[in-house]
């Protein structure tokens, strides 16, 4: 037996590991000394390996064993050895993120690559091989859109024009389970990838793309998709794979020994899909206001949290509620952020969709919001306008937004006491927007942490010249002021936070660092050159200014 795909190191902490694995049969694989069976998806086959008794603050090379044998490193590699590399007290302190969103593959047509440009995943790999393993980044963070499943290269619209038996559901969109095995293996299956993947713990959470573009975007927008008759075969093959490829991984052991579905997949003998189907299911559907399952999750990294809000599969939008997230899954996103808070550096918290947009396209979300519970042309329009420019980031839930910020506000302090207590910055870090900035937040109340939106969208894709011009008026103060006025005018509640731009906009290629040390951080947004050299487009510190008692 083989690797199709990985391995991909997941959630790390002090003393064990989680490596993602796919094989071309049932197997055993092992890892160090973990050791798992695989599991069967329509024929596929996975594994998710426990690596446990390591050592604090160690660097571990590993092999990957298959039915006895070595299947990774491949022997023709010029990779260095894929490492773990373990947290502990010496780190406690530092952390260096890497993160990003809209990575679209290589499209092998000359045309369609030059208009991409170069992956800046790919080139922060090469360059990475080249450092010592101390230099590495602790953690990769992909915020979305790791799959584009209605935009699809020509390679794999060829394919699935000469492998799809069925006529329903669009030509060049995937549908089934199979067609989206096809598309992650497409997708991660550089070298450059699939070793940067081997060596980093990758945190994740998908955004539209991975299932469809403007996915439950609304109430209107749900209904309309349930009437097509390939809708329930493509959400139900989109959620499962993305709990397989994704999502598993994004869990602590503990919490995978806790999990029902997880338990039930490794006990199943023969294929899983029908219980991923009622997984599906039971994810996608709204019950008195709450999601069958809950994707976002939490990692401990030291003094530093990274609490990751799924802000795409959480939304309640039936009966006339629209919130980002379920008032249960809202609850549990406060105590994670909060729990013992005071004891944190930084606290980090992972959006796909940005908290603080451009201000001008802030208001004209929250003012199509506004329109869109109107009864007649004027929601239908406002309903149309919001599919057409996708206007439903957080602005456009607009109480949702509201309990983000209050949330924010209240660790970002007042009240610690001491300087050194409590979270020197906080930061949420998103994608999707298809350009890249820093924004600074600043509350009615002065706080004790730096706030800042950190957006890095996208890694490998394209925005059309003319949204460059739209996102650079948004961030225009003046313009900003005339569309604030208006919003209050048509209904808009106050805003309970400012913000003003500090790095950016950023257009093309982009990949992010934030790197905490202590109780300094920064963060550095690089774009490579024509040769694939990363160099920084916007480097500034996070925690080098006051922070100021604004209303807006």
């Amino acid at each position: 037996m083989a690797l199709v795909l990985g391995p991909i190191l997941r959630h790390v902490d002090e003393t064990s590991a989680l490596v993602w694995v796919q094989t071309d049969g049932p197997a055993e694989v092992e890892v160090l000394d973990g050791r798992a069976r695989t599991f069967e998806v329509l024929g596929h086959h996975y594994a998710l390996v426990e690596v446990t008794g390591l050592t604090p603050d160690t660097t571990t090379e590993y092999e990957v064993v298959v039915n006895g044998s070595r299947e990774w490193p491949p022997a023709d590699s010029d990779f260095p050895a894929s490492v773990i590399q373990t947290r502990g007290p010496a780190t406690a302190h530092r952390h260096r993120f890497v993160f990003g969103s809209c990575r679209y593959p290589k499209a092998e047509d000359p045309k369609i690559d030059e208009k991409l440009g170069l992956d800046a995943l790919d080139c922060y790999a090469v360059r990475m091989r080249r450092l010592p393993v101390d230099d590495w980044p602790d953690t990769l963070i992909l915020l979305g859109d790791q799959v584009y499943a209605d935009e699809l290269t020509p390679q794999v619209k060829e394919k699935l024009e000469t492998t799809r038996t069925s006529t329903v559901g669009p030509s060049d969109e995937v549908v089934s389970f199979q067609e989206y095995e096809g598309l992650y293996r497409h997708t991660w299956g550089d070298p450059e990838i699939r070793w940067i993947l081997s060596t980093v713990p990758t945190a994740m959470i998908f955004d539209d793309h991975d299932i469809r573009d403007d996915w439950n975007t609304s109430d209107t927008w749900r209904r309309q998709m349930d009437e097509q008759p390939w809708w329930r075969d493509r959400i139900r093959a989109g959620l499962a794979s993305y709990w397989v490829y994704q999502h598993l991984g994004n869990l602590s052991p503990a919490e995978l020994d806790a999990s029902d579905d997880y338990r039930r997949v490794t006990e199943i003998d023969g294929d899983c899909w029908p219980h991923l189907v009622d997984l599906a299911d039971r994810a996608d559907a709204e019950t008195d206001g709450v999601k069958g399952i809950r994707f976002s999750f939490r990692w401990d990294l030291g003094a530093t949290r990274l609490t990751m809000i799924d802000s795409r599969n959480g939304r309640i939008l039936a009966g006339g509620a629209r919130k980002m997230l379920s008032d249960n899954e809202f609850d549990w996103i406060e105590q994670q952020v909060t729990d013992g808070v005071e004891s944190l550096d930084h606290v980090v918290l992972g959006s796909s969709l940005p908290w603080l947009l451009p201000p001008l396209l802030s208001d004209a979300e929250t003012l199509d919001e506004i329109g869109a519970r109107h009864d007649g042309w004027v929601g239908r329009l406002a309903e149309k306008i919001r599919q057409g420019a996708d206007l439903e980031h957080w602005p456009a839930f607009f109480d949702s937004f509201t309990r983000l910020s209050r949330l924010i506000s209240g660790i970002a302090g007042p009240g610690h006491g001491d300087e050194n207590v409590g979270p020197a910055t906080v930061s949420v870090l998103s994608g999707d927007v298809h350009h890249s900035y820093a924004a600074r937040a600043e509350f009615a109340e002065p706080t004790d942490a730096a706030v800042y939106q950190l957006v890095c969208s996208p890694v490998h894709n394209a925005i059309p010249p003319y949204m460059k011009g739209v996102f650079r008026l948004g961030w225009s103060p003046r313009l900003a002021r005339v569309v604030r006025r208006w919003a209050r005018f048509r209904g808009s509640p106050q805003l309970p936070v400012a913000w003003h731009n500090a790095l950016g906009p950023l257009f093309g290629n982009t990949i992010a660092s934030l790197i905490l040390d202590g109780r300094s951080a920064r963060v550095t947004f690089e774009q490579p050159d024509l040769d694939g050299t990363l160099h920084a487009a916007g480097d500034m510190s996070l925690t080098g200014e006051s922070v100021e008692s604004v209303r807006r």
